[in-house]
Formats: C-alpha cells, structure tokens, sequence
C-alpha cells in the first residue's frame, strides 16, 4: 500500500472574491456616454469656432477696404497722417459747445462733447 501523504488529492482552487461595488465613473454616466459628449461638444465648437472667426475676418476686412477707400478721397488728410481732421460742417457745427469747437479750432482731439 501507498502511503496517503506521498500521493496527495488535488487541491480545488479557492473561491472567488465576492464582487465590488460597480465602478462609477464620470458622475455616474458611462464611458461611451462621457466620450460621445465630449466629441460632440468639440464639433460643435469648433464650427462655431470657425464661423465666429469667419465673420470676424469678413467683418474686419470689410470695415477695412471701407475706411481705406474713403480716407483718400478726402484729400485732407486725417487719420492717416495721424493729425486731427474737425468736421466743419454747418449742421455738425449748430450743436457743438463752445468748449468742443475750441477744441476742435486748436488741432486737438475733442474731449467735452
């Protein structure tokens, strides 16, 4: 006869762990939820994004062109040259203080209104 302790029985593997608490990631949503918000949110802004700076840059050009085109035509200088240019319009003239015209008479750009 064999002796019982040289021919041991197979051990069984031990139990498994019972199970955690689920993982909650995210502020309770999942991971494909959290991740498909975040890209659609990036779309979205980056067209935005770019809409905002398109309008910008045709907005920008625009006001550009315009004051570029009509400051030559005034032949009197202005803001090109850097020195102030009043309007001596009538009109303009009739609701001005006396202040501002004094202003305006000594080449300076007026502060009063």
């Amino acid at each position: 006869m064999e002796d019982i302790d040289s021919n041991p029985a197979p051990l069984a593997p031990p139990p498994a762990p019972p199970p955690g608490p689920p993982r909650v990631r995210f502020g309770g949503i999942s991971r494909r939820a959290a991740l498909t918000v975040t890209t659609v949110g990036l779309l979205a802004g980056g067209i935005a994004g770019g809409y905002i700076v398109g309008q910008a840059a045709t907005t920008t050009t625009t006001a550009a062109t315009t004051t570029a085109t009509a400051n030559p035509s005034t032949g009197t200088g202005g803001a090109g040259n850097g020195k102030f240019v009043p309007n001596e319009n009538a009109t303009h003239e009739a609701g001005e203080s006396a202040a501002r015209e004094a202003q305006e008479n000594a080449g300076q750009v007026p502060t009063v209104p």
